[in-house]
C-alpha cells in the first residue's frame, strides 16, 4: 500500500510539475512585466515539485523528504484583499470558508490540473482554505 501511495503521489507531482513549468514558461515570455516575477517564482516551485516527484518515483529517501515539503507548499489557500496565495500540482481537493457574514463553506476538487497564484492583491471577499489532498499526501509520506 505504501509503494502504491508513493507512486501515485510521485506521478501527480511529476505531471503537475511538468505542466506547471510549461505554463510558467508561457507566462514568462513577455519579459519585464510584474507577471514575470511571479512566473519565475512559480517556475521554481514547479521545478522543485517535479524533481521531488522524480526522486520519489526512484524510491529515494531524499525524494520522500522533498515530496513532503512539496505537499506543504500546496496546503494553504489564502485569498484576501491584501495577499493571495494558492498552489497545486496534479490534483486538489480544497475546503475553504469565505470570511464574510454569513460564513460559507465550500468544497472544490479537480484531477489533472496545476495552478499557482501569488498576488499582493485579491478578491473583495476573503477566503481561507486547505488542500485536503495535499494534507493526506503529506500524512501518507510520513508512513515510512
Amino acid at each position: 500500500m505504501r509503494n502504491f501511495l508513493f507512486r501515485l503521489i510521485g506521478i501527480l507531482e511529476v505531471a503537475g510539475g511538468f505542466f506547471g513549468m510549461v505554463n510558467m514558461l508561457r507566462r514568462l515570455l513577455p519579459f519585464g512585466t510584474h507577471d514575470s516575477i511571479v512566473a519565475v517564482i512559480g517556475l521554481l516551485f514547479y521545478a522543485f515539485v517535479l524533481i521531488a516527484g522524480v526522486m520519489l518515483l526512484e524510491n529515494s529517501e531524499r525524494g520522500v523528504t522533498f515530496s513532503g515539503w512539496a505537499q506543504l507548499l500546496q496546503l494553504p489557500l489564502v485569498a484576501t484583499p491584501i495577499f493571495s496565495y494558492g498552489f497545486h500540482c496534479g490534483a486538489f481537493v480544497n475546503v475553504y470558508a469565505s470570511l464574510h457574514l454569513p460564513v460559507q463553506l465550500g468544497l472544490d476538487w479537480h484531477v489533472g490540473s496545476e495552478g499557482f497564484l501569488l498576488a499582493v492583491a485579491g478578491p473583495g471577499v476573503s477566503r481561507l482554505g486547505l488542500n485536503l489532498l495535499a494534507l493526506l499526501s503529506w500524512l501518507a509520506l510520513r508512513l515510512r
